[in-house]
């Protein structure tokens, strides 16, 4: 598979999201605005994918020309939850004083490292799993995507599975739907069928079921942010998911990049939970499912207590809360 997202010279490319699993296609993103817009529409989305989307913004807005911290700045808060998102900006707009083909350069280097670090934190998180599982092969449970669509290549929670399914380890995965917009049953799905891993898919409120019915060895779970005392934030409905894991006694595992990590927040309290469009709830497929005028709770994502995770682990191994 191509990289989720990518620089082709003149331009960012990126798989868009949104089409999937009916539809594989690459769009072709010239702009600032244009770059924002994916990242709102969840056309690229995934904590490590929208850290190379943040540096590659820089990249634009270089070549844009006019204030190109505050074109940053515009890209950084386009999803408020992903602190992989402000890192790449951040960490692009370091070289912005020794000129655009630096900044274009610091960008490269967090394209080419992504599959490298993200390879490492899921052969660690692999080797974690099989320490915490007595049984072989492995029923896993999977929330959201974690995959190489979540990052510019090979995954990171997903990525266990590709190491484990490598050595013949992996009997099936459970995919929870997710919301929002489907992510685990149109994306997650779609990367097992693509790499011929035996899979359901199952609605979210299956999960704690499928525990109690032993169905489950282990959780894995990627991460959008990560506090400092290993807190973690990811999709909406995690948080309920950990404490059905707690419960039947199913490992739950962690698995990002370093770049995950906030050091600045010591909980997970602190951080900033994205809602959603209340039409994401009330229509589907561009049909009204609910009256009209009914409100709508619709948070992205949730925050996971440590105490809940039985490890997570990045590419330096596990990581120690502070």
């Amino acid at each position: 598979m191509r990289r989720t997202i990518d620089w082709d010279g003149d331009a960012v490319t990126i798989i868009d999201q949104t089409a999937l699993p009916a539809d594989y296609r690459v769009l072709t993103l010239r702009t600032v605005d244009e770059l924002i817009d994916a990242i709102r529409r969840l056309a690229v989305r995934g904590a490590p994918a929208l850290g190379a989307a943040g540096a590659l913004g820089v990249v634009l807005a270089t070549r844009e020309g006019g204030d190109v911290r505050a074109s940053a700045d515009r890209v950084a808060k386009a999803r408020p939850t992903a602190v992989n998102l402000s890192w790449g900006v951040a960490r692009a707009l370091e070289k912005l004083d020794d000129g655009a083909e630096a900044v274009l350069a610091e960008a490269l280097e967090i394209l080419d490292e992504d599959e490298r670090l993200n390879r490492a934190a899921s052969a660690h998180a692999a080797e974690i799993v099989l320490a915490l599982c007595n049984r072989r092969p492995l029923r896993l449970l999977s929330h959201c995507n974690a995959g190489h669509l979540a990052t510019v290549a090979w995954g990171s929670a997903l990525g266990v599975v590709w190491h484990l399914h490598e050595r013949g380890l992996v009997e099936s995965v459970l995919v929870d739907e997710t919301r929002p917009l489907l992510q685990g049953a149109r994306l997650t799905a779609w990367e097992l069928a693509q790499a011929g891993v035996p899979y359901q898919v199952q609605p979210d409120g299956a999960a704690a079921a499928a525990m109690a019915r032993g169905l489950v060895d282990c959780v894995l779970v990627g991460a959008d942010r990560i506090a400092a005392n290993g807190d973690v934030a990811n999709k909406i409905g995690t948080y309920g998911l950990a404490i059905a894991a707690r419960h039947h006694g199913v490992p739950f595992v962690v698995v990002a990049p370093s770049s995950t990590v906030d050091a600045s927040l010591a909980t997970g309290a602190q951080i900033a939970i994205e809602e959603r469009a209340p039409d994401e709830l009330r229509t589907l497929a561009g049909a009204a499912i609910t009256p009209p005028d009914a409100g709508v709770f619709n948070p992205a994502f949730d925050v996971t207590p440590a105490e809940l995770i039985s490890a997570v682990v990045t590419e330096h191994g596990r990581y120690r809360p502070r």
